[in-house]
């Protein structure tokens, strides 16, 4: 049965990207550093037919569509390998092009407070997260986040977050753990190489959110900040 947390690897013809997806009661919930990927699926004799729409969050223009449009809609059919799910299809953005993907699953045991969201919490649903470091150190990362209930996931191309948080009257607090799914070094010398504990707090409304936050990346302590922005609610 496809439910869980996973990274995920795609290509269309010889291009090549990767992401994080939550599967979970028929809804597909994920993205990376660009696109939140979102849509369905459902399973039957060993057949898991899903159709997911690829939505631009992210406008830096270095980050190239694999599909060419900002939104875009993927149809597939695949089935179990094991532990991992391999699927294939197409695109009507980009006909004749064969799309394949391998979803390995990660670990997401994760704990919620009890009672984690009260009245004016923030809103389950999926997220684009745009981080910015602060104290004059270049560099941030963008992806997305899956809040529900007072448990994250998300991630990117390279990492995967695990956490949790409470909210209530406009507010909310929480832990996240930074981890990576592929080696990110190269691209991303801050945070590559380590499990960033990151602790924070911030405002939210019905839209998104602030947080401003600490970081611990192996000997180094790092304050950022974020805003994220609800793409697909859940």
């Amino acid at each position: 049965m496809l439910e869980g947390f996973y990274k995920v690897r795609f290509q269309v013809n010889d291009a090549v990207g990767r992401s994080v997806m939550y599967a979970h009661a028929g809804k597909m919930l994920g993205g990376n550093s660009a696109f939140a990927h979102y849509g369905s699926y459902h399973e039957a004799d060993g057949i898991v037919t899903s159709e997911i729409t690829s939505h631009r969050h992210n406008e830096d223009p270095n980050y190239k569509s694999l599909l060419g449009a900002d939104i875009a809609t993927i149809d597939v059919k695949g089935s179990a390998d094991g532990d991992i799910y391999r699927f294939k299809g197409g695109s009507p953005q980009m006909p004749g092009a064969v799309f394949q993907s391998v979803m390995t699953p990660i670990t997401d045991e994760i704990v919620a407070p009890v009672e984690a969201v009260g009245e004016g919490g923030i809103v389950n649903g999926l997220y684009s997260i745009h981080i910015r470091m602060l104290d004059g150190i270049d560099g941030g990362l963008t992806g997305v986040m899956l809040l529900h209930d007072g448990r994250i996931l998300g991630g990117d191309a390279f990492f995967y977050y695990l956490g949790t948080y409470s909210s209530a009257g406009g507010r909310w607090k929480g832990q996240i753990l930074n981890q990576e799914h592929t080696p990110a070094k190269g691209e991303h010398p801050i945070f590559g190489g380590h499990e960033v504990g990151i602790g924070f707090s911030g405002s939210c409304d019905a839209h998104g959110a602030l947080l401003d936050a600490t970081a611990l990346a192996g000997k180094r302590s790092l304050r950022l900040t974020a805003v994220l922005k609800l793409m697909r609610p859940a």
